[in-house]
């Protein structure tokens, strides 16, 4: 009687451990075909970040869409056309209000951290509502494409026109309304003519500063740049 129990037992044993091996490998080949199926080191994703090359949008409260959700300015709104476009481009915001060119010369190369492919430089504009020495506006500007270009030098850059009413004589707005254009050319940069161009002195069009675009002036900003920017891509 002992004698058949201790069988028992031992055949009870190899059962069991048969069934306890079979339900790991089960399990480990159940485990194999799921982390084949849902990779967990998110390499399809960093593959496809990799992927996309980055637009710096670098300017003023014009850029940042001072006034308007995030959403509404004109880089967000040129984000969503590459994206209807299936273009693998990421738009970077780099829109800051008050910003003047000499401002931007010292956060410049804290941006350039990240890579650059693209880069939109709308800067200026503050330093010709100040009166600023346009000589110093110049230098600025010149002094950020040429960081740019040294840090990534098969960068794409495109600069926005810029214009200001005559209140600081019309000598002064005529001569602030042409650095861009030269600095364009100088630097074989794609120019927008004038990125206010159709919503500049539009009241319906502009907040109630008379500056600052609306959500609606904000599209047709997106459409200057755009008209542009897309032969870039």
């Amino acid at each position: 009687m002992l004698h058949n129990c201790h069988i028992n037992a031992r055949i009870l044993t190899v059962i069991c451990a048969t069934l306890l091996s079979f339900s790991s490998c089960v399990n480990n080949d159940s485990k194999k075909q799921k982390d084949e199926e849902h990779p967990v080191d998110g390499s399809a994703g960093n593959n496809e970040k990799t992927l996309k090359k980055n637009i710096l949008f670098f300017g003023t409260s014009l850029t940042a869409g001072y006034g308007l959700d995030a959403t509404e300015a004109y880089p967000a709104l040129i984000q969503k056309k590459i994206d209807d476009g299936g273009l693998p481009y990421k738009v970077i915001n780099a829109g800051l209000s008050g910003e003047t060119s000499a401002g931007g010369k010292g956060r410049i190369d804290w941006l350039l951290e990240q890579p650059v492919n693209i880069m939109v430089l709308e800067l200026g504009a503050n330093d010709g509502l100040r009166g600023l020495p346009l000589k110093e506006t110049v230098k600025n500007l010149q002094d950020i494409i040429d960081r740019v270009k040294a840090k990534y030098p098969e960068v794409k850059l495109v600069m926005a026109g810029m214009q200001i009413p005559p209140n600081m004589g019309a000598e002064y707005a005529t001569e602030f309304k042409g650095i861009f254009p030269t600095l364009a050319t100088t630097n074989k940069m794609t120019l927008v003519p004038f990125l206010l161009q159709g919503v500049g002195g539009v009241s319906r069009l502009n907040q109630e500063d008379g500056i600052h675009p609306t959500a609606e002036g904000q599209k047709i900003l997106a459409d200057n740049v755009w008209k542009v920017l897309k032969d870039l891509l």
